[in-house]
């Protein structure tokens, strides 16, 4: 294959350019080379901003899986609407093609299909029938290219999960946005009404009024954010496996008002790992007896788990016969040529067609197919071992010169191949085609990629519409008036276990920001430090033990010098403190289709910003300080977002309610740790304790500069009034539970037992109130506040128990039976 064949679709034959790309073209040309450098890197930059880069640990702009051309690839109304044409009748084939092999197998039996095609192929399915309640396959996708003969034609048949819609969707708003003027020069339809309709049609498929879920293998999965925004756009739940259940052959969704009812599921997750009862064994992935419920007809799956079986590369080169046994008709949109290697003539043929054929594992739709003459001689010889020994095992195609499209480079618009990804969804009797696609530019004309490359370049694809024609989105689906509801309860529980878990390690970052800070302002006196500064250092030592910053028992007055070396080692990326923004990572991604773009983007620009400081501190007792001042930033903006951007719903409740229990336990602790002095020297731990609890200046203000244990702990422990302090956690976390307990019927009362603790700690301050040697009496205090934490802890298992484990609360036995116990028991 020789690339100057190919058909470039700006440029006709002539050398002038095609009347669909012209108005474009003036734009582009007024833009300039360096205006679309510009917006190239604009592109980029919004897509970073706008949270399609991960925060994973590890993953950098490098690691996205695609990019966008700032030149989009056109396609003329005509033309699109012959495409769509030709891939409805191929999707009918494919479905005809997969009744058959699901039942029959006709198709085998009079010698159209070999048997190893079906038998295998690691996408068929060895299931007991499962009704044909309607479509087995309900949405559709193909990769197309066009030759030098100006013919499109078939490259691959997606069936299974049909990847990319998202990437085309997102592909557009941001192109939109960026370069709004090269909209204004054509007519370009909009992909909105195709996503109306796929919604409406998915809700017209619930058999009984159930809820439509898209279902993910994950955060882990690269792909994961693309079913984020696919959940987005169809407007229904995104769940994993083990956020889902089958209860009497109906599957259900786990959230905190309970079980609530599913209906249809969009899966994005391989057909083989749907069932690990029936099917491969991955409990991660699956649900136990799903394919029970789709048996029992209380659930519908788009698409039919054993669609898979299509997308083996070496069906393409058999449609071309089973078109007419199967329809009646020839295919309107070939594929291109293709042959199955398991048939010798086939074999001899493609030895004989010199260097043209391309060569691909058979089974494999994901697997690049790769030209011999791209190859070394090593890698051809042994691809040629391979395909004799097991030929079978291999396809090859002939694609010829892929047409070229005007992409940036980084010295201006060079022609690249590209090839075209169109996306149909059956509705109302008939497919319908997204007006657009995902057109991947390829950068190697030796390999033609099989799925979507990570770190590939893409194009939005328009259509453009015709003056005058008329736009018909679909209709309006009829539904009974909404019931209003301000509820916290839809919320899926693993959801809720990842937004309290987030607040928890958020403000875990905080406090051991502040517990660093403290170190270091001490640290930095070096021999002048005074003698109450090095106590102080010790109980410091103390806390940044009990915050997992410094390993336990490490610091004492004999080795102080050692806590610099400690905290240096805890800002590495394998630190304590780096691990911490490891975790903070993991959850931000796994609650991501919680968050607003805008929520996104700020919690991910200042997790990133405090990352860069914490991992370029090097041995700088400054630079070690001004990190923590990113993490405590970083800190104030999720608390920020979340207070002016979340609505105070369940998403809300849990990221505060796990703020307030961190908090909380961090107040006691530290507390404990600063009173366990002598009577004689109370006043530094006083002190230390005003400092931690960030209320210095509101004592001085209200006291003076007389310290007393009474008025500082009434301060830190029992003023509802002060965000710092204990009773503020606790009437919050009173406040948040009580809101849970309504939901959840008041089925446990565990407002109930913040309200005990929060008695409790005033409680302490009237002890020392009381006492007449309030030093004394401060002592004793630790030792009440472990209770108290201890009291913390067992709440925290409550709240884990009730919301997301949704096990029954801990019941009691005995002669305390009749009591409730407020702290429980996990």
């Amino acid at each position: 294959m020789t690339q100057d064949t190919a058909r470039d679709e700006m440029v006709d034959g002539d050398g002038g350019v095609r009347a669909h790309w012209r108005a474009l073209l003036g734009v582009l040309t007024g833009i300039g080379s360096d205006g679309l450098r510009i917006a190239g890197r604009r592109l980029e930059r919004a897509f970073e901003d706008e949270g399609i880069f991960s925060v994973l640990p590890g993953t950098t702009a490098q690691d996205q899986p695609w990019r966008c051309d700032p030149v989009p690839m056109i396609l003329p109304e005509q033309e699109f609407v012959a495409l769509e044409c030709g891939l409805a009748q191929r999707a009918r084939l494919l479905e005809a093609v997969l009744a058959d092999l699901a039942g029959p197998r006709r198709l085998l039996t009079e010698g159209l299909l070999p048997p190893a095609l079906l038998f295998a192929n690691p996408g068929f399915l060895r299931l007991n029938e499962l009704p044909n309640t309607g479509n087995r396959l309900t949405c559709y996708a193909a990769d197309l290219i066009r030759g030098s003969d100006g013919t499109w034609r078939v490259l691959a048949d997606r069936v299974s999960t049909g990847g990319g819609i998202s990437f085309a969707r997102e592909n557009r708003r941001i192109l939109a946005r960026v370069l709004p003027e090269t909209f204004r020069a054509a007519p370009v339809r909009e992909l909105r009404p195709f996503f109306d309709r796929w919604q409406d049609s998915l809700r017209r498929m619930a058999p009984h009024g159930g809820a439509v879920a898209v279902l993910t293998p994950g955060t882990r999965d690269r792909r994961w954010f693309e079913h984020m925004f696919l959940a987005r756009e169809l407007g229904s739940a995104l769940v994993e496996g083990g956020d889902l259940t089958v209860r009497d052959g109906i599957l259900f969704l786990k959230s905190l008002r309970g079980l609530q009812r599913v209906d249809v599921l969009v899966r994005r997750v391989d057909g083989r790992l749907l069932d690990p009862l029936e099917l491969e064994n991955s409990r991660r992935l699956g649900v136990a007896a799903l394919l029970d419920a789709v048996r029992a007809g209380n659930l519908r799956i788009v698409n039919d788990p054993a669609a898979g079986v299509m997308e083996a590369p070496a069906f393409i080169g058999f449609l071309p016969t089973l078109a007419p046994r199967l329809l009646g008709e020839a295919l309107i949109v070939p594929g291109v040529p293709s042959l199955w290697l398991g048939d010798p003539d086939a074999l001899a043929r493609t030895r004989e067609g010199g260097e043209n054929w391309y060569f691909r594992p058979a089974m494999n739709p994901a697997a690049a197919a790769i030209l011999p003459a791209g190859m070394t001689s090593a890698e051809r010889a042994e691809l040629d071992r391979r395909i004799a020994e097991h030929p079978g095992q291999w396809v090859a195609i002939a694609p010829g010169a892929i047409s070229v499209v005007p992409s940036l480079t980084g010295t201006g618009l060079e022609p690249k191949p590209v090839i075209l990804r169109m996306f149909l969804i059956f509705d109302a009797g008939r497919w319908h085609a997204m007006p657009g696609g995902l057109a991947r530019v390829l950068d190697d004309p030796a390999r033609i990629p099989g799925g979507i490359p990570r770190g590939g370049m893409t194009k939005d694809v328009w259509v453009l519409s015709e003056e005058g024609a008329n736009l018909v989105g679909p209709s309006a689906l009829a539904s009974a008036p909404l019931r209003l509801r301000r509820t916290a309860g839809d919320l899926p529980s693993r959801v809720a276990d990842n937004l309290f878990w987030l607040g928890r390690h958020v403000e875990r970052a905080e406090r051991s920001a502040r517990l660093v800070r403290a170190a270091v302002a001490r640290l930095a006196r070096g021999t002048t430090m005074l003698p109450r500064e090095q106590m102080e250092l010790v109980v410091l030592g103390h806390c940044l033990a009990d915050a997992g910053v410094v390993p336990d028992d490490s610091i004492t007055p004999a080795n102080l010098g050692n806590l610099s070396r400690l905290l240096f080692a805890a800002v590495r990326p394998d630190g304590a403190i780096g691990e911490q923004f490891d975790t903070i990572s993991r959850l931000t991604e796994s609650v991501r289709d919680r968050l607003t773009g805008d929520m996104y983007a700020t919690f991910t620009q200042a997790m990133r910003t405090a990352q860069l400081d914490i991992f370029s501190v090097a041995d700088s007792l400054d630079g070690l300080a001004h990190a923590m001042v990113g993490i405590l930033r970083f800190s104030t903006a999720v608390a920020g977002v979340a207070a002016e951007n979340m609505v105070r719903g369940g998403g809300w409740i849990f990221l505060d309610l796990g703020r307030r229990i961190e908090r909380a336990q961090a107040v006691t602790s530290e507390i404990g740790f600063a009173l366990e002095q002598p009577a004689g020297r109370i006043e530094t731990g006083l002190r230390l304790i005003l400092e931690l609890c960030d209320s210095v200046i509101t004592y001085r203000n209200r006291y003076m500069d007389v310290l007393q244990p009474a008025p500082v702990l009434d301060l830190v422990l029992a003023d509802p009034g002060n965000p710092r302090g204990l009773a503020f956690q606790l009437i919050a976390m009173h406040g948040l539970l009580d809101d849970l307990s309504g939901e959840s019927g008041g089925r446990e009362m565990l407002a109930g037992a913040a309200a005990g603790l929060l008695a409790e700690a005033e409680a302490n301050v009237g002890f020392v109130l009381a006492a007449a040697d309030q030093a004394t009496a401060a002592g004793q205090i630790p030792q009440r506040l472990a209770a108290l934490s201890a009291g913390l802890a067992t709440l925290s298992d409550r709240i884990t128990r009730r919301y997301f484990a949704l096990l029954p609360a801990a019941q009691l036995v005995g002669a305390d039976a009749g009591e409730p116990d407020w702290r429980g028991a996990a």
